[in-house]
C-alpha cells in the first residue's frame, strides 16, 4: 500500500566539496525526507536499476530532456531514485550527461520499501529493487502516483508505459 506522504528516512548521498581538492572532492552528506520534500513541489521517478536498458535509454533521459518544462510548471526539482548506492548513481548520471535531475541513492532500499515499491529481482541477479513509478509530491504529500502495471516479485521486466516524463507533464499541465 502506497503511503499518503513520503516516508521519513535519511538518504546517504555524496556531494561535491571543492575545498577538499584532489581527484575526488566529494564527501558524505545525509539528506532527510524533509530536506528534499518539505515545502517543495517535486517530481520523483523511480527506476529498477542504474545502467539498465530502459532506465538508461528512456526513463532518465526523458526527465532530463523535459526538465525545463517541469520547472516552467512550478516544479522545484526532479529526483531519480534507485536502489543503488551514491557511487553508482553518480557514475550513471555522468555516463548520461545528466545535469538537472537530482540522483537520489536508496542504497539500502529503505525509501523504496516504505513506499511499498520494493520487489525481488533475484532471477536476474538484481536482488531487491524498486518497481518503476513516478509521483508528484507537494510538501511531502503524494498528490499523484503513476506505477507501472503488473506489480510483483520476479517480473520478466518492468515496462515504461505510465511513469514516463511525458505522462507526468500531461498530468501537471492538466492541473489535476
Amino acid at each position: 500500500m502506497t503511503p499518503d506522504v513520503v516516508p521519513e528516512i535519511v538518504f546517504h548521498t555524496r556531494v561535491r566539496n571543492d575545498a577538499l581538492g584532489g581527484p575526488n572532492p566529494f564527501e558524505w552528506k545525509d539528506v532527510t525526507t524533509d530536506d528534499l520534500f518539505a515545502g517543495k513541489n517535486i517530481v520523483l521517478f523511480a527506476v529498477p536499476g542504474a545502467f539498465t536498458p530502459s532506465c538508461s535509454d528512456s526513463h532518465l533521459p526523458g526527465y532530463e530532456r523535459h526538465y525545463d518544462a517541469f520547472r516552467a510548471l512550478g516544479i522545484d526539482a526532479v529526483y531519480c531514485v534507485s536502489v543503488n548506492d551514491a557511487f553508482v548513481m553518480f557514475q550513471w548520471a555522468a555516463s548520461r550527461a545528466v545535469r538537472n535531475v537530482f540522483m537520489l541513492p536508496d542504497g539500502n532500499g529503505e525509501f523504496t520499501r516504505l513506499m511499498g515499491m520494493l520487489v525481488q529481482r533475484t532471477r536476474q541477479g538484481m536482488g531487491l529493487r524498486s518497481w518503476r513509478y513516478a509521483m508528484h509530491v507537494q510538501d511531502r504529500r503524494i498528490r499523484k502516483l503513476f506505477a507501472e502495471p503488473g506489480f510483483r516479485d520476479e517480473p520478466p521486466g518492468v515496462g515504461l508505459e505510465v511513469s514516463d516524463a511525458e505522462t507526468m507533464l500531461a498530468y501537471l499541465k492538466a492541473g489535476t
